[in-house]
Parts: C-alpha cells; structure tokens; sequence
C-alpha cells in the first residue's frame, strides 16, 4: 500500500494507506522556487503602481511590515531584495525599520527574528515589536464607518514609506491571510482588533455574521473592517507570497495594497479549493507541520477544513504538535462553559478574540469525534472535548476498517467545498 508522509511540526509521521478507502485532498505543490532574478521580475511588473524605485527617493524613511513567527511567507528573501533596491536607490540602511505585526500575538523572539528575517539583515536593520496594549506605542486615526476605532502602532504614521511583506493563505473568518490584516489586526491596538473580530459574530443568533466565510471577501464585514482601517495608512507598496510546503516562495504578487492582493487571494484559492461530491466518516488532517501547528488556536484552522469533508457523527483525526501549547494562556478558560451555545453566550456578553476560537473549536468537538495527536496535556485536550491518542495508528485501530475516508496533508491551506 501506498504511503504518504503527513507533516507534524518539524517532522514527517508516515502513514500507510489503502487507496480504495482514502482519497487525499490538495496536491503538493511542485512549482519550482523562486530565484532571486525571478522575484527582482516581478518586483519590476508591480500590479497598480510603480516600482519601488519610482516611489520612495533618497533620503526618505522606510517601514517594512512582516507577520511574525505563526506565518511561513519566505519574507527573509522578500526583505533582503527589497532593501538592497531601498539602498541602492538612496535610502540610509538607519532610516529602514522593520516591525513585526504580531496583533495580540505573544512577542517575537531574538531567534525568530533572524528566522523570519535571516541573521544578515536583523544584523544590518533595526527591528521594532508591536505591543496592541502599549498605549505609547498607539496612535488614533479616527473611526471606521460603523465607530470602529482606528488605532495602530504610530511607527505606520513615522515614516515616509509603508512596505507590508506577507504571505497568501485561507483565513476561517477573515477569507484569507495577508494584505490588509498586516495593518490591522497585525499592527493594531487591542480595541481596534477586538472590535474588528467581532464583527464575525452575531449574537442575535449565537452563530457567524453573515458573510463570514473561508475564501469569501465580497460582502465579509470582517474583511472590509480590515481594509477600511488598512486605508488610512500611507502603504505604498504591497507584496504577497505563496509558498510551498517548504516554506519556499512559488509565486510573488505586489504593488497597490488592494488589486495585488485581490489577485493573489484569486490564484490562491483556484489552486487550493478542493470540490468533493459527500463527506466522508473518516478525516485525517495534517495542519502542515511548523509553523501551522504551533499553537492549538492556529491548528484549528486545520480543523476548520477537515470539517467540510466530514460527515455529522463521523471522526476527525487532526495532528498538531502544538509546540507553543495553545496560543494564549487564558484560551482554555473557555471551555468551562457547559457547551458550545452556553459559549457563545459568555462571548456575546464579554468579547474576546479568542473566545471566538474557542466557540468554533467546541462546535466542532460537539458535532464530530475529534481525535488529535499532539503534545498538549491531555487534561487540556480533555478539556476541550479532544480526544488525545499517542499516535496516528492507535487512532486508526479506533477507526472502523470499511468506512471510507480523506486525507488533508495541508488542512491549513486547503478549502473544502461539497457539493452533495
């Protein structure tokens, strides 16, 4: 029989399968990486403005925006190029600074830095940390069009230039990843982001807004929340990557904030949305290693996708290592309440983002048998409804042998659709 190898963290688990019983779903893949000459082209054929050249003259002061160390954007690559061209066209190497959008993300580390960044530039550029709770650091721009406030870190509004350096991925409420969400939420105070966020919720009937999708832009409150914020902000240039499973840049789209990143959310999602004809009894779903797994709360994403090609009552198999536990120490508080309506209604009466993850996550343990295979404590898996088993095969000897299956390698970049 043939086998796959399923990403958990930085490792492989194998899996021996039966091709008559199990179908995976999203391809490798296999498109070769970028070279820096290919990047430097597109970098020359920006979408909407000029080159990078063409706006930012001598003398001028630059910001870089990369997202911190839950994302896998090939941005020491980006970053390099980007600040040999702001060099060679005049720029001082002091006058360029590089922030972290961390949201309400934990801070990035000394060694994640020259992870994200490579060791030649944190050595070379200066590096900022966004704090949403640092009132210093925060400056307010006014409000949205429904009293949202507009507060962001004041180093957007320093500098001549803002240049965001993300990656394209799906995003289980917002659509997808990067563009406007390295403005806000990934440079926002935490009253900006906890308004914005909650825009996914209706409390009139304790489920998400309507809108509220995975790969859905048009008409998602949530989205336009973070393009209205984004707008305030001076970006002169935009760039989004796709990556591949080893973290190695494939495609490369930039230019004006919106249109390029319009374009790379199209391709994305034309290449990742898998269409099924029924759901299955059996979903096994790899997040796709590190950094997908890090935390439980980005691992739900993963979940999220598995849940679309599973059956009502059927089990879910999801393997995330979790290597930074759960992503906030309070996540777990959640899960005191007594089900997941019980849930919405403590979040309906004190919002918190990740009280929203937590409402989804339940959802799904209440409707599925979810099975995980982690490093989590089990009393913390338990706590959450997950079922925690030491590895993939003692989960499969649950399994019942007949019943037909998927299989998600890249649950975190894949969208499942069905169509019966």
């Amino acid at each position: 029989m043939p086998v796959i190898n399923l990403r958990y963290g930085t490792r492989d688990i194998p899996f021996e399968y039966d091709e008559t019983r199990f179908q995976i779903l999203g391809d490798v893949d296999e498109r070769p990486a970028l070279t820096d000459v290919e990047i430097g082209e597109r970098l020359d054929s920006p979408i909407g403005t000029p080159r990078i050249e063409e706006i930012v003259e001598a003398g001028d002061t630059v910001l870089i925006v990369v997202p911190d160390a839950t994302r896998e954007v090939g941005a020491g690559q980006v970053v390099n190029l980007v600040v040999r061209r702001l060099i060679a066209s005049g720029v001082n190497p002091f006058d360029i600074r590089i922030i972290f959008a961390t949201g309400i993300h934990r801070r990035v580390t000394e060694a994640e830095k020259s992870e994200i960044l490579t060791p030649f530039i944190t050595q070379r550029i200066k590096t900022l940390d966004h704090d949403p709770r640092d009132l210093m650091q925060i400056v307010r721009l006014g409000e949205t069009e429904n009293g949202i406030p507009i507060e962001l870190n004041r180093a957007l509004t320093e500098h001549d230039h803002v240049i965001l350096v993300g990656g394209v991925s799906f995003h289980y409420f917002a659509g997808f990843t990067g563009g406007r969400k390295l403005v806000c939420p990934g440079l926002a105070s935490s009253k900006t982001v906890s308004a914005t966020h909650k825009l996914a919720f209706a409390c009139s009937k304790l489920d998400r807004s309507e809108g509220v999708e995975t790969g859905l832009l048009d008409g998602n409150p949530v989205h336009e929340a973070f393009a209205e914020v984004a707008s305030k902000v001076n970006v002169s240039f935009c760039i989004t990557t796709d990556v591949n499973e080893a973290g190695e840049i494939t495609d490369l789209y930039c230019g004006d904030l919106v249109s390029s990143h319009q374009k790379a959310c199209g391709e994305f999602s034309a290449r990742h949305t898998v269409e099924i004809a029924e759901r299955h009894d059996i979903v096994i779903a790899s997040c796709g290693g590190h950094p997908h797994d890090v935390n439980m709360i980005q691992a739900h994403k993963a979940l999220e996708a598995a849940a679309g090609a599973c059956n009502d009552g059927g089990m879910i198999i999801l393997l995330a290592e979790c290597s930074d536990g759960l992503g906030r120490a309070d996540f777990l508080n959640w899960f005191e309440s007594e089900n997941s309506e019980a849930l919405a209604g403590k979040l309906c009466e004190s919002y918190q983002v990740n009280g929203q993850t937590a409402w989804s996550l339940l959802r799904k343990a209440e409707r599925f048998d979810v099975r995980i295979v982690t490093t989590l404590p089990a009393d913390a898996t338990e706590k959450m409804r997950l079922v925690s088993m030491q590895s993939l095969d003692r989960v499969m000897k649950k399994a019942g042998k007949e019943k037909a299956g998927y299989i998600l390698p890249f649950g975190a970049k894949t969208l499942v659709n069905c169509s019966g």
